[in-house]
């Protein structure tokens, strides 16, 4: 499915969102960028553990203008279940994750849950979370390798 882009102030919620209409939505809220440049990336999986955070195994994904303080998103989901979240700073808006020649991060990235990673990807264990019926929220901090 394609996402579109949806923004929104810092005070509000976005209103349009990613996904057919429905009765359960989440709301992703994007914190500490390093700046306004560019678009945040949005990427939502289903509770599917083969699906997490692997190529082609996203659900929903979302670009949105960055914004300061937070950068914020809404999904339409299918309905209750678990999912896991991932994030990126497409500070150059060239729609890939940038990584320098060793592999390393040159943009930032982070997970539901602040999910801890050290080589690649945390498990989708440690990125899980539950939707219930109706709205939800979630809150993301963006992280910059230095």
């Amino acid at each position: 499915m394609a996402g579109l882009i949806v923004a929104a102030s810092p005070a509000t919620a976005a209103d349009d969102g990613a996904g057919p209409s429905s009765a359960t939505t989440l709301s992703v809220q994007v914190s500490q960028l390093s700046s306004t440049a560019g678009e945040v990336v949005v990427t939502l999986y289903p509770s599917d553990p083969r699906r997490s955070l692997a190529p082609r195994g996203k659900l929903l994904s979302l670009r949105a203008m960055a914004i300061l303080p937070a950068t914020r998103v809404c999904f339409n989901l299918p309905g209750p279940d678990v999912y896991a979240v991932a994030v990126y700073h497409d500070a150059n808006a060239n729609e890939d994750f940038d990584r320098n020649r060793v592999g390393m991060p040159v943009e930032g990235f982070g997970f539901s849950n602040d999910a801890p990673t050290r080589f690649g990807r945390p498990s989708f264990d440690a990125a899980r979370f539950a939707v219930k019926s109706g709205e939800n929220a979630l809150r993301v901090k963006m992280r910059y390798q230095r």
